[in-house]
């Protein structure tokens, strides 16, 4: 396992590509970046539709470059640490969700499992997409796998 170096607390780039931090969680930083995602998603849902897909839209072009710098300067490919990722595949999971705590914590798990999982083709682009794009790609591939099945499953409960 990759220590969390100490830069993340002095260089803005690496601090925003860790999660605001918690990507320096000693365990399961995936998971822990997912859940600092939250507080953001919820100012996020108080946008229009159209509005907060542009939010992340903006925020995505910005971790191809957060995530390729901060890969870059740390000499290892997709740190675990790393957790930008999270926080916008998260963000894409949570497109059009219906309102609740219920949803985000469907939202949350579906979101951790097909990172995790990393079905076709997430897996493939997870291991042969290198840089900011490829770090940032299997977690927006795994949003919109997240993204697809809370809406199905929305569509079945609503």
């Amino acid at each position: 396992m990759n220590k969390t170096p100490s830069s993340i607390w002095r260089n803005p780039v690496h601090f925003l590509a860790f999660g605001l931090g918690s990507g320096a969680a000693p365990k399961a930083p995936g998971t822990f970046g997912t859940l600092a995602a939250v507080p953001f998603y919820l100012l996020l849902a108080e946008l229009s539709l159209v509005p907060y897909l542009v939010a992340v839209i903006v925020t995505a072009v910005i971790g191809f470059w957060l995530c390729g710098k901060t890969s870059r300067d740390l000499g290892v490919h997709d740190h675990p640490g790393i957790v930008w990722d999270e926080f916008v595949g998260f963000w894409i999971t949570m497109i059009a969700a219906p309102a609740g705590w219920l949803w985000i914590v469907i939202g949350f798990v579906l979101f951790r499992l097909f990172d995790i999982w990393k079905p076709w083709p997430i897996k493939a682009v997870d291991q042969h997409v290198h840089g900011g794009f490829g770090i940032m790609l299997d977690d927006i591939l795994a949003g919109v796998y997240a993204f697809l099945a809370l809406q199905l499953i929305a569509w079945w409960i609503i």
